[in-house]
């Protein structure tokens, strides 16, 4: 027989601590999942997630213990590829003025996953000039490949980020980045903001040397470095790129899929891999 635990104002390790014995699968939403949560929960082999992102959980030690992930897959991405191409007409033009600004610009992209290639195919639509930077090159992908980021931002005149936080990518955007894509330059981010050295974004935009930014998510959510609301060249939003009526539909339906699919022995839906 199946049970669904749920905890309200107890503290969540106390509530672990005494009924975390006979959980099976975890349903997470914005939740950290870390070692000291999974010690009080022997018996999991699943974590079904509502975020695209898992930089929350403590992959290494899932896969020690042998536990399976599934997150959102493909969910969100049509919907945060829409939201980062607005965010950066809205920077470049003010309230999408005219596709027309955009053409012939050199757009680059970091992380060409499910949500980057979403954002580059809009782009193409624009007439803009696509590369990357992927941990690696994606076969059968014909937009250039840059090793780095820095290099990536010195032949771009904007910066679109879509990669996962890891420990890899924290700060991966940072002062010689900044630098390298110079004064005319736009950074968007509907990645993390983590992915951003914050600080030094900011001093770059206060002192002009960047263009502009585009930013869906900050460092210290939800606080928003103060600077930024003076300033006409940044666009912000409160981490809501994912928020349309069809995605939390979507969502909902895969998380229950990947929960139903491991309780019938079943491949689950939407499992993450290693690459």
């Amino acid at each position: 027989r199946r049970r669904t635990l749920h905890f309200h104002q107890v503290p969540l390790h106390d509530f672990l601590a005494a009924h975390g014995g006979s959980v099976r699968a975890i349903l997470a939403s914005l939740s950290v999942v870390d070692a000291s949560v999974l010690d009080l929960l022997p018996e999991v082999r699943v974590i079904a997630t509502t975020s695209a992102g898992l930089n929350l959980l403590d992959l290494p030690e899932c896969r020690r213990r042998g536990i399976k992930i599934a997150n959102a897959g493909d969910v969100y991405s049509t919907d945060v590829a829409d939201y980062a191409v607005g965010l950066l007409i809205d920077v470049l033009r003010k309230i999408s003025a005219s596709n027309r600004y955009l053409r012939g610009k050199r757009i680059g992209i970091v992380g060409l996953g499910r949500i980057g290639y979403q954002v580059a195919k809009r782009l193409e639509a624009f007439g803009c000039s696509i590369a990357y930077n992927s941990r690696k090159a994606k076969p059968g992908v014909s937009y250039p490949f840059y090793q780095t980021v820095q290099e990536l931002a010195a032949k771009s005149d904007a910066l679109i980020l879509c990669c996962g936080l890891t420990q890899q990518t924290r700060h991966l955007v940072n002062k010689e980045v900044l630098a390298a894509l110079g004064k005319e330059g736009v950074v968007v981010n509907v990645a993390r903001g983590g992915v951003i050295d914050e600080k030094e974004m900011v001093r770059c935009l206060v002192e002009g040397e960047i263009a502009g930014a585009g930013l869906d998510v900050f460092e210290n959510e939800p606080d928003a470095p103060k600077e930024l609301m003076e300033l006409d060249n940044v666009v912000m939003s409160p981490h809501c790129a994912v928020f349309t009526r069809e995605s939390l539909l979507d969502v909902a339906r895969l998380v229950v899929g990947n929960l139903e699919a491991f309780f019938s022995n079943e491949p689950l839906l939407s499992e993450y891999e290693d690459d």
